[in-house]
């Protein structure tokens, strides 16, 4: 069974988990911190079989690939990205700011955009382009779900 496709926000937010340092590998497996980082997801990859699984609450609740995969196919450099987008989508709290939205993602994303526009003046176009980019590398993986999707941790 293959995972769904995510919305463009799981992109935003993966690149914010390695922007905060919220990410720790260990060979094909990763604990990715929340942006509370009260809490963390376990991120398993098996490069042999394409598959990958991570206990986030948009893998086990809704069924398309979360942004601590994301964060991991990135970190690894399985997914190839413009590095400075990192400093872009740096210490922002992801849930405080889904929650302000009610998890409403182009909401969300615009609101991102709105400060990442202020602080560095950057042309917005281009920074979707390569964050579309991003996601359209994510979907050509075809990944499908390895194992199980264990539920997510509970807490904030």
């Amino acid at each position: 069974m293959k995972w769904a496709k995510p919305p463009l926000n799981k992109i935003y937010e993966a690149l914010g988990a390695i922007a905060d340092n919220r990410i720790e590998i260990e060979g094909n497996s990763a604990k990715v911190y929340s942006s509370s980082r009260n809490k963390y997801y376990e991120v398993e990859y098996d490069p042999n079989h394409n598959e990958i699984t991570s206990n986030d609450n948009a893998s086990f609740w809704v069924g398309y690939l979360g942004y601590p995969s994301i964060a991991f196919l990135l970190a690894k450099d399985i997914v190839d990205y413009d590095k400075e987008l990192l400093k872009y989508l740096k210490g922002f709290a992801w849930k405080d700011i889904n929650q302000k939205f009610k998890n409403d993602f182009a909401k969300t994303d615009a609101y991102i955009d709105a400060r990442v526009v202020e602080k560095y003046n950057i042309n917005i176009d281009d920074f979707h382009k390569k964050l579309h980019a991003i996601l359209e590398q994510v979907v050509a993986l075809r990944l499908k779900k390895l194992g199980k999707t264990k539920k997510p941790p509970a807490g904030y």
